[in-house]
């Protein structure tokens, strides 16, 4: 048995413990806040993070909390028209194994976190502020800011996108500021027209910006996401902002779509950002794992799948001694980057679907409705049903040819 040390206590973190305990390690987390704890609103889960959900033995209770979705419907924003919807029944269901869901990140977040407080092969330590590591040939030590010290066989660096660990390891500054600004508000359902209660993820696209809402809560909420791309430089989290000021920021979104944005109460602003694909995360007995190894836009509803996928997939190949923890790592890391970095670039490249103005928007809208509902199926296949999460990928850096090079180029 070995002893890993994670940073981190969020849902990546925390997979990561459950998914390294069921190898016969003892896991250790470190949460840098006073408690255990999600903060946030919505998120998606595709079948991919549901599998791996159900790898960690929490497939049912997902499934038994999340609000399962009949389609992802797009919705042209400024005349309110109908452009083509994604169906999510039976079909997609067989086809990729598992439903398309919604969930409060605070309910995935109790559901893991349960699970590691039955488990006696994982501790929970809060208030633990790591600054970075270092290691030897045989072990890796957390460093922490009051001077405290978490020594084992290998760390797992889950501490977000501005990661301590990551800091140290790749050493590539602060995150990428994308220039949007998102507005996010939860609305109880009661509030909100019956003709617009939609069991849905739907998004009414504008020029430069767009409109995401879809039930969390067992249905009783809606949760609103509105992006801006509005050149932004400067990165905020939280901001609280008045809702004439966000009525004002879409006003060329139609009645429709801002009908549902003047239900919203306590809106906050949030200027996203995230990182370049990068090909190496892993050092020695160190590695890293959800957004502090890649960092993603919400824009393809891919960040917490991918995080779930990194755990289980460390987690199998952690199925060793404590002298291979380092090669494994590395294979870890192969089998993870090209997928991960693929879905980091297109989260980016998705803006050209939400944000095209005038002639652009009506090619758009004329693409998308040409597809028949197999072939958006066929789209999404690579990302929503696969399985073994990148494991089937070359899992060594020896003798092996390099990722392709334009695959960590921003494009």
């Amino acid at each position: 048995m070995s002893k890993i040390v994670i940073v981190g206590g969020g849902i990546g973190g925390l997979a990561a413990a459950l998914s390294v305990a069921r190898r016969g390690h003892h896991a250790v987390v470190l949460e840098q806040a006073d408690r255990f704890a999600e903060i946030g609103a919505g998120i998606q889960l595709a079948p991919n993070g549901i599998h791996a959900l159900e790898r960690l033995g929490l497939g049912d209770g997902i499934r038994d909390r999340a609000v399962h979705m009949d389609e992802l419907r797009f919705m042209d924003g400024v005349t309110g028209r109908y452009v083509a919807g994604m169906p999510l029944g039976e079909s997609y269901v067989q086809r990729f194994g598992n439903p398309y869901v919604v969930v409060h990140r605070a309910d995935l977040h109790t559901l893991l976190l349960d699970a590691c407080l039955a488990s006696d092969a994982i501790e929970l330590h809060s208030g633990k502020v790591a600054t970075g590591y270092e290691q030897d040939g045989r072990q890796a030590t957390v460093l922490l800011a009051d001077g405290g010290r978490f020594t084992g066989d290998a760390v797992i660096g889950a501490d977000g996108i501005r990661s301590a660990v990551r800091r140290r390891l790749v050493g590539d500054g602060d995150p990428r500021i994308s220039g949007i600004t998102v507005y996010r508000a939860i609305v109880p359902m009661e509030r909100v027209p019956e003709e617009l209660r939609w069991n849905s993820v739907a998004w009414w696209a504008g020029p430069k910006c767009h409109l995401v809402h879809y039930p969390i809560a067992g249905g009783t909420y809606l949760n609103l996401a509105a992006s801006h791309d509005n050149g932004a430089r400067e990165a905020l989290a939280g901001v609280p902002v008045t809702g004439e000021r966000v009525m004002d920021v879409f006003s060329a979104l139609g009645e429709d779509a801002r009908r549902l944005m003047r239900l919203g109460d306590d809106w906050r602003s949030w200027v996203l950002v995230d990182r370049d694909p990068v090909e190496y995360w892993t050092d020695g007995r160190v590695t890293l794992l959800g957004d502090a190894a890649h960092p993603m836009l919400h824009y393809v509803a891919q960040g917490a799948c991918q995080g779930l996928e990194d755990a289980v997939v460390l987690g199998d190949l952690l199925d060793c001694g404590p002298d291979e923890i380092p090669q494994r790592l590395e294979k870890y890391n192969a089998a993870r980057r090209d997928r991960t970095a693929r879905i980091q670039l297109l989260a980016r490249r998705s803006i050209e679907l939400w944000h095209p103005v005038g002639e652009a928007a009506e090619r758009r809208n004329a693409l998308l409705a040409s597809y028949a509902p197999s072939e958006l199926h066929d789209v999404v296949a690579w990302m929503h049903g696969n399985t073994d999460f990148g494991a089937s990928a070359p899992t060594s850096f020896e003798g092996v040819a390099r990722p392709r090079p334009e695959v960590f180029r921003p494009q």
